[in-house]
């Protein structure tokens, strides 16, 4: 809650008050161009006075908040959340015009104009009215306090020197009342809406929703402000001793970052947007300006253990270092807290440098064996917030780490998963590219090759192409028995990393054979292709083989969770476990691709479909190609099950065009399908698969669509904002109805503009009764859905035309608009009676 009220200059100042200028605001800018607007104002208004005293001129709105010292006793302290610029530059014209009456001898006009409007004069210290931010303090106090170092070289000494400069201009020795007319037209004519926010608003949103000067104000501007100001006469020594080395250290992106990994040390639930509340909640309970200097060299202290994590230059120790070093080349700040709580024992002398290194090692392990056994991101994020916790005070922090990664289902694989995965799980589909690349890299390192190659040159290179025909497919089918399935063969290896090499020439190797491809792996500076080399033939037991010895150094290289605290393995859901649990719960009638399964289970397509293609599960049938057909490969996995699957697939409500693509209009996209399973999608993965050229395609449409629904005049309230997802709804305003507007990149390329009623037969019957009527006044035949199988009926309109073409783009998303508010006026005008 806000309080606004309407009042003057006079009105701000007088009384015991200080404003307080919050150091995350700008340094006080205004030069010449507005200082003469404000004085030229201030004249005519003046002049304006002398016929209608009443006469006053509006100059904006100061948006103020409680200040974290503010006291019922004494002056009263208040945050200038917004219009620092326009009270700074008051005051010190104000100050300009005490000094020229000081030196005019009206000393006791010159003596009112302080203790009315720039100082408190009757506290100890005498405290200015206004206090600017830490840059521009000393040389504001200087003019307020008609010090000799007032009027210099800077922004705040420019304007006090223009405004002494204008005074004297203005001074008419034959007219005294001039001046007066000036200070009158400034304490009393200047108009002013003083918003004041509650004790216990919040300034940030505050100053978010009110603030018109685009300023963006951060989580960690606050808490420096809120800090300082609790400082009080101790601010401006921690400020140069702590605060600006800090600063120095860290951005401003990093502080806030700093703030939330000091929460997440002692509370794992913590969320990063929460960081200024989380932080003033415990700050709170610090008594005085002692404690709270504490606190801030405490964390100061913290922020030099996150500028070596961010910057591994900085650790002195050379093992440490390289392990950090890997550490920031993964790329995953959930680490973080783990790796802070680490350096802070160390530097606390609560842990040893061994042990650091140890330890480090151990995340370093985990997250490479999580890749290798196909577990790149399940639970992440909060099994590495609550290690934190778990290594707490222990004695031993590596010993800690290691044991609390081996317990429970975190997927710090074994030694067996290890050799096993590396003979089937799709390394290449594991991950983040760069991840992957990055322990090819350092398996290469291992190898201890002395040619220096340039990591930043290599791509991750398959020896058997991924696309196999011609020569390469007759000689990988040389290496295979009469009997074996060619395709099921590729596709079992062409992916795992026995497979997968490293150079800086992948688009030259392409498809070619192994014997092309032998002379230019011979050639390369990386030992791995140098053995790869050695090979006459590449086939599946070479590959095969090689997998096993990358196995045995992946072991070797980083060691394995305690396997006395693993337990039995049973226990871990598997992938196809997960994936059996997602499948089961897409209705009948709907169908999604092996491509939205992947999301939501943190994988990939191709394992995905060979999972499903392997091992029965229910409603298995209605996962299909990306386009909605049927796998060519699909067979039943139960021996009594022979009918044909699409026209099974029909019987439960799902429709096909005369191509065999399933309506796109059934489809389950992946949130939807994350939402039924209760599970949620990886941002991570959702950032994948948002560089996919479909999906920016998709989400360059919708961005159009939502364009051209705000510059058009429509009953449409809100138009949504752009999606990656096939799909947009828009709110119609018929209670149980959205409309769905879609768009399909199957031939024949079409968009669609669909209402959707969930869940109310009733209503589609009643719609349909009047369908010529309503057919008629939308100007279209309408398509009408109502599969008694599904709790949905649609009413659907298709527009055929490519959306992703940008000449025909334009049209096809104002036909989107345009049919989406006729819909919604059309189809409001026959609603039941009973039902409006």
């Amino acid at each position: 809650m806000v309080k606004a009220a309407e009042t003057n200059l006079a009105g701000v100042l007088e009384g015991k008050k200080q404003y307080q200028v919050p150091l995350y605001q700008r340094v006080y800018s205004w030069g010449k161009p507005q200082l003469n607007q404000l004085w030229n104002d201030i004249a005519e208004l003046a002049a304006t006075r002398r016929e209608d005293p009443s006469a006053t001129h509006f100059i904006g709105s100061l948006v103020l908040a409680q200040s974290p010292d503010f006291s019922v006793v004494g002056v009263s302290k208040l945050l200038v959340v917004d219009g620092q610029q326009r009270l700074t530059t008051l005051t010190i014209l104000l100050a300009a015009l005490r000094d020229h009456l000081m030196e005019s001898g009206e000393v006791e006009r010159a003596q009112g104009i302080e203790a009315q409007y720039l100082v408190n004069v009757y506290d100890r210290d005498k405290p200015a009215k206004v206090l600017p931010t830490q840059a521009d303090r000393a040389a504001y106090l200087a003019v307020v306090r008609s010090a000799p170092a007032a009027g210099g070289s800077d922004n705040v000494g420019e304007a006090y020197n223009h405004f002494r400069s204008r005074i004297a201009a203005t001074n008419d020795p034959d007219d005294a009342r001039e001046l007066e007319e000036i200070e009158n037209a400034i304490v009393n004519g200047l108009a002013l809406v003083v918003v004041t926010a509650e004790p216990r608003d919040n300034a940030h949103r505050i100053f978010e929703s009110l603030n018109n000067t685009g300023l963006q104000l951060t989580q960690s501007d606050l808490l420096k402000n809120y800090l300082f100001m609790r400082l009080g006469d101790r601010g401006d020594e921690v400020y140069e001793s702590v605060w600006l080395p800090l600063e120095k250290k860290l951005s401003a992106e990093n502080l806030e970052l700093l703030f939330w990994l000091d929460l997440v040390q002692t509370d794992e639930r913590v969320k990063q947007s929460e960081t200024y509340s989380g932080q003033q909640k415990r700050l709170e309970k610090l008594v005085g300006p002692e404690e709270i200097a504490t606190e801030v060299i405490r964390v100061a202290k913290l922020g030099d253990v996150l500028a070596a994590i961010l910057d591994p230059s900085l650790e002195a120790d050379a093992e440490i270092r390289r392990r950090l070093t890997r550490i920031r080349a993964w790329g995953s700040t959930t680490v973080y807290p783990v790796v802070m709580r680490l350096l802070d024992r160390r530097a606390s002398g609560t842990a040893n440098a061994e042990q650091v290194q140890r330890a480090l090692t151990y995340l370093e392990s985990y997250f490479v064996r999580r890749i290798v056994i196909g577990r790149a991101t399940a639970n992440l994020n909060r099994t590495l917030l609550q290690a934190v916790a778990a290594i707490g005070d222990a004695d031993e922090i590596d010993a800690a780490l290691r044991n609390y990664l081996s317990q429970g289902r975190k997927y710090y694989g074994t030694d067996k998963q290890v050799r096993d995965a590396v003979r089937s799980v799709p390394f290449y589909w594991q991950g983040r590219a760069a991840q992957k690349k990055l322990i090819l890299q350092w398996l290469e390192e291992s190898f201890g090759s002395k040619e220096t190659v340039d990591p930043t040159r290599l791509t991750i290179e398959h020896v058997l192409p991924q696309t196999l025909a011609g020569a390469a497919r007759d000689a990988f089918r040389a290496d295979l028995s009469e009997d074996a399935d060619v395709d099921y063969e590729h596709d079992r290896l062409v992916h795992t990393i026995g497979n997968l090499t490293l150079t800086g020439y992948n688009s030259e190797l392409s498809n070619r054979p192994f014997g092309e491809k032998r002379i230019m792996l011979a050639e390369s500076g990386l030992r791995m292709n140098q053995a790869i080399a050695l090979h006459s033939a590449w086939g599946a037991g070479q590959i095969d083989d090689r997998s096993s010895e990358l196995a045995k150094r992946i072991i070797e290289l980083w060691p394995g969770p305690d396997e006395a605290a693993v337990g039995s393995s049973d226990d871990e859901p598997s992938l196809r476990r997960l994936i059996a649990s997602i499948v089961a719960e897409i209705p009948a009638g709907r169908w999604t691709s092996y491509g939205e399964v992947a999301l939501v289970a943190g994988s990939y397509p191709q394992p995905v479909a060979a999972i499903i293609s392997s091992n029965p599960m229910q409603a298995a049938w209605r996962v299909m190609q990306a386009g909605g057909t049927i796998s060519p490969r699909f067979k039943w996995l139960e021996p009594d099950r022979t009918e044909d699957p699409r026209e099974f697939l029909e019987s439960e409500g799902l429709t096909f065009d005369h191509d065999g693509h399933a309506d796109a209009v059934q489809f389950v996209g992946a949130e939807e399908l994350a939402e039924l399973s209760g599970l949620e999608i990886d941002p991570t993965r959702r950032q994948d698969a948002g560089s996919r050229p479909l999906l920016k395609q998709r989400k360059a449409f919708f961005q159009r669509l939502h364009d051209v629904g705000e510059s058009l005049p429509t009953a449409i309230a809100l138009w949504p904002s752009a999606s990656t997802k096939y799909a947009v709804d828009v709110n119609i305003g018929i209670a149980g109805t959205v409309a769905s507007l879609q768009v399909s990149s199957r031939e024949p390329i079409a968009v669609f503009c669909v209402l959707y009623i969930r869940d109310d037969k009733a209503l589609f019957s009643h719609f349909h009764r009047h369908r010529v009527d309503i057919e008629a006044s939308i100007g279209a035949d309408l398509e009408w859905r109502n599969s008694p199988t599904n709790k949905s009926s649609q009413v659907v309109l298709r527009h055929n035309g490519d959306w992703r073409d940008e000449a025909v783009a334009p049209e096809l998303a104002r036909w989107l608009v345009t049919m989406t508010d006729r819909f919604a006026q059309v189809f409001a005008d026959y609603i039941p009676m009973d039902a409006r």
